[in-house]
C-alpha cells in the first residue's frame, strides 16, 4: 500500500521539484486549495485539465430507516462532493498509456 499523499507532502515535493522554499511551497498549496474551496462553496465545478472534475451535486431530503430501531425518519437535503476523473488519469491508472 502506498503512502498517503498529505498538504505538507505536496508542499515538500513542490520544494524539492519546482525550488521554491518550504515556507513559499507550504503557502502555495494552501492558497490553491483554498481557491477550490471557495469556488465549490459558491457552487461553481473546478476543472483540472488532464485530471478531472471536481463539482457540487445537491441531494434532496428523503425518508430513509434506522437500522437499529427501524423507525422512518427524514434525511435532510444536502449538498455533496463529486469527483470525476478525466479520461487521461483513467487510462494511467489502468495501465492504458
Amino acid at each position: 500500500m502506498a503512502d498517503t499523499l498529505t498538504k505538507a507532502k505536496l508542499a515538500e515535493l513542490l520544494h524539492a521539484r519546482v525550488g521554491v522554499t518550504k515556507k513559499e511551497a507550504g503557502d502555495l498549496v494552501d492558497e490553491v486549495f483554498g481557491l477550490m474551496r471557495d469556488c465549490l462553496v459558491d457552487g461553481e465545478k473546478v476543472k483540472i485539465s488532464g485530471f478531472g472534475n471536481f463539482l457540487i451535486r445537491d441531494k434532496a431530503a428523503r425518508k430513509g430507516r434506522n437500522p437499529q430501531t427501524s423507525e422512518e425518519i427524514i434525511i435532510a437535503r444536502r449538498r455533496v462532493l463529486t469527483f470525476r476523473p478525466s479520461q487521461v488519469l483513467r487510462s494511467a491508472l489502468n495501465d492504458e498509456v
